[in-house]
């Protein structure tokens, strides 16, 4: 690991929220982590433990209710062109066609059309949709407009991309190839990439740490440097090594798991 100064620090970050019925909840207690310059790390654990509400103050789209985060040194108060968003969902402008979503945010940034061209047009060559440029999002597969929208992100030229369950909503295929090329990308684009996943095979498989949250409030729990050389491939993941790997954060994952059950059960 780098000795240089993270790239990315969440310093005691805390959420909370008020409910219908006026009760206070907290959903992120206290929670600090630092991201190194190019490191792809994901975020596990049980539902509703905050890794999602984590990414959203991250990007801006929420502010905390105490805490910061850092990004080289300087202080995210709001969403910003530094840091680029991929959804569980399929966040595309269903009347722009493929080309005209990925050129749409270096649009917004006044680069020359040309340019904004050029661009879309690397993008979607990495991400394997060439002859693809003037369809539509409906005339699109799930994976495939999922491609799209990290070529959206990744022609904007983020520092950081954050990644909310892109790949949730995938059938285990797809899913699999989806993986794969996600890998490929950030070795060809070294990008900072915080990724959130109830997937544990997928976070170890594109991971460098892995950091596993507790049942709300969400805190850290464990980090795990996964110990699995790069190139990866999915034959890799019935090795022991992988296998023994997986058995430590099934086991972290379980015990939190068990915790939210009861905590919802108090609930009722």
């Amino acid at each position: 690991m780098s000795t240089m100064t993270p790239k990315l620090q969440l310093r005691d970050i805390m959420m909370t929220f008020r409910t219908r019925r006026g009760d206070e909840v907290i959903a992120v207690d206290n929670l600090s982590l630092d991201v190194n310059n190019g490191e792809f790390l994901s975020i596990v654990g049980p539902s509703g433990c905050g890794k999602s509400t984590l990414l959203r103050v991250v990007a801006g789209l929420i502010e905390p209710t105490s805490g910061e985060v850092l990004l080289d040194g300087r202080l995210i108060t709001r969403p910003g062109a530094d840091r680029g968003m991929v959804f569980q969902s399929y966040t595309l402008f269903p009347w722009l066609t493929v080309k005209g979503n990925v050129e749409f945010g270096p649009r917004l940034k006044g680069l020359p059309k040309s340019e904004c061209s050029q661009l879309a047009q690397k993008y979607l060559e990495m991400v394997g949709l060439k002859g693809f440029e003037n369809s539509y999002p409906k005339e699109l597969s799930g994976g495939m407009m999922q491609r799209v929208a990290i070529a959206r992100a990744l022609a904007n030229d983020p520092e950081v991309l954050l990644m909310d369950e892109p790949f949730g909503a995938l059938d285990a295929q797809t899913r699999s190839i989806m993986q794969e090329l996600l890998v490929n990308l950030w070795q060809q684009t070294p990008k900072t990439i915080i990724f959130v996943t109830h997937d544990i095979d997928e976070a170890l498989f594109i991971s460098d740490r892995v950091y596993i949250m507790t049942a709300r409030p969400g805190r850290i729990k464990q980090v795990l440097n996964v110990e699995l050389p790069r190139p990866r491939t999915f034959e890799m993941i019935t090795t022991p090594e992988f296998i023994e790997q997986k058995k430590l954060v099934l086991d972290a994952i379980k015990e939190e798991s068990l915790k939210a059950i009861s905590l919802v059960s108090e609930t009722e």
